[in-house]
């Protein structure tokens, strides 16, 4: 059974993918700074499904093959290096929006890198970045009776990862996978994240995305 680390998995977005995964089976690593707050919040995580959640440090997450960053933007490039070694060679899933309130409404911030996705790529020359999980209202993840029925916009240089990530969204309860294409794309669905927290906000709603693909003809 794979099991994957989440670094910053404390928070609401970490949370959220945390009970999803192990409610698809597979085990998780709740990676933290504060070792006990990781433990204490993996206690009250009780997915329904086969996998588990395990508190741990952010050092203890990034051990794990695969490893979903879901820390706020202000300290995730600050995080990752501090981790590059523990992370070369694995696939590193990027969730990270750079957001700003200005009044009310959200807007998104932008790298020197265009993207928050990106930045962390160039931090973690030897990782595999793939971009995954930026447009979902995190309390609707975490909880387990919610209706989630919503698209996650997948994208990365790396095909191999790319697919790999897409497949294991694809088991996530209430998600489905699209795959975009390159990290070219990841500055324009990452600022998209604004417009759905500014959503939020305006009609006090937890608004998901769902695109309705239809194959042409053949």
């Amino acid at each position: 059974m794979t099991t994957i680390g989440i670094l910053g998995g404390t928070g609401p977005a970490g949370r959220g993918v945390a009970m999803r995964l192990a409610n698809s089976g597979r085990n998780v690593v709740l990676g933290s700074r504060d070792f006990e707050r990781a433990q204490e919040v993996a206690r009250g995580l009780l997915p329904r499904g086969k996998g588990t959640i395990t508190g741990a440090t952010n050092e203890e997450a990034a051990l794990c093959k695969t490893v979903v960053v879901a820390t706020p933007w202000e300290s995730a490039v600050g995080m990752v290096r501090s981790l590059r070694s523990q992370l070369a060679g694995k696939t590193v899933v990027s969730m990270v929006n750079a957001l700003v309130r200005e009044g009310r409404e959200i807007v998104p911030l932008y790298s020197p890198r265009g993207s928050m996705a990106a930045q962390i790529a160039f931090t973690l020359p030897d990782s595999r970045i793939v971009g995954a999980f930026h447009h979902l209202p995190a309390a609707m993840m975490e909880d387990q009776d919610s209706d989630l029925d919503a698209d996650v916009v997948i994208f990365s240089d790396h095909a191999d990862d790319r697919q790999r990530i897409a497949e294991l969204v694809d088991e996530m309860d209430g998600l489905r996978a699209l795959i975009a294409g390159s990290m070219s794309l990841a500055g324009s669905i990452e600022a998209f994240t604004a417009a759905c927290v500014s959503i939020n906000m305006r009609y006090k709603s937890q608004s998901y995305m769902k695109l309705n693909v239809v194959a042409a003809n053949s």
